[in-house]
């Protein structure tokens, strides 16, 4: 009889231990699991979030151009009211160019960047040569700060979008190397690979 209880004691504690450690096995795979997802959602919000703030710092030095390039055709209508008309113009072409910026899917698009590009370009280069032409822009500190700040700004372009390119293009082969992941974390997978500049240069 005591040995009966003694074995039935001593089952029931293996049994205890044994459940105790299963237990501890699926809560270590459940604890891995999840760091592994919050890893990897962690790193791709990181990604996220500097493709963000590459693009967003570009398009606040488009802004501050474009700003520029409207005050330099007020300093000269200012100065040259009998050129108004023809001010007037140019001012048509930049409302034009500021309303045909692309956006980061629309970069995919030959077409729309380089049609885009030969506008500003166009119109830079119209504007500044505009503004060197007139007499007063000799002494007049305004008239050259923004003919400088608009031509700086302009040669920036290409460096702000080959740094954007090599963000996106690691956001890229994060999406492509864990994609498979990512589904498993969310059925509506995360948002799918981001075009490039180059890919619209190519």
């Amino acid at each position: 009889m005591k040995s009966t209880i003694y074995f039935s004691g001593v089952f029931m504690i293996l049994g205890s231990l044994f459940s105790l450690c299963c237990c501890e096995k699926e809560q270590k795979a459940k604890q891995t699991e999840f760091t592994k997802a919050d890893s990897l959602t962690e790193s791709y919000l990181a990604l996220k979030d500097s493709l963000l703030q590459t693009w967003n710092t570009m398009m606040h030095d488009y802004n501050r151009k474009i700003k520029a390039m409207q005050h330099l055709l007020h300093e000269l209508a200012i100065s040259n009211p009998e050129k108004q008309e023809a001010l007037n113009k140019y001012e048509h072409r930049l409302q034009n160019l500021a309303n045909s910026r692309y956006d980061q899917n629309s970069i995919s698009n030959t077409e729309v960047v380089t049609e885009y590009d030969f506008a500003s370009n166009s119109l830079v280069t119209e504007l500044i040569s505009l503004a060197e032409s007139e007499n007063e822009f000799a002494y007049n500190t305004t008239l050259q700060k923004l003919a400088d700040e608009i031509r700086a700004s302009d040669q920036r372009v290409n460096n702000y979008r080959e740094d954007y390119d090599l963000i996106a293009s690691e956001y890229n082969r994060f999406i492509v190397r864990n994609r498979l992941l990512l589904k498993e974390i969310d059925e509506n997978p995360f948002q799918d690979t981001t075009p490039l500049f180059q890919m619209a240069a190519e």
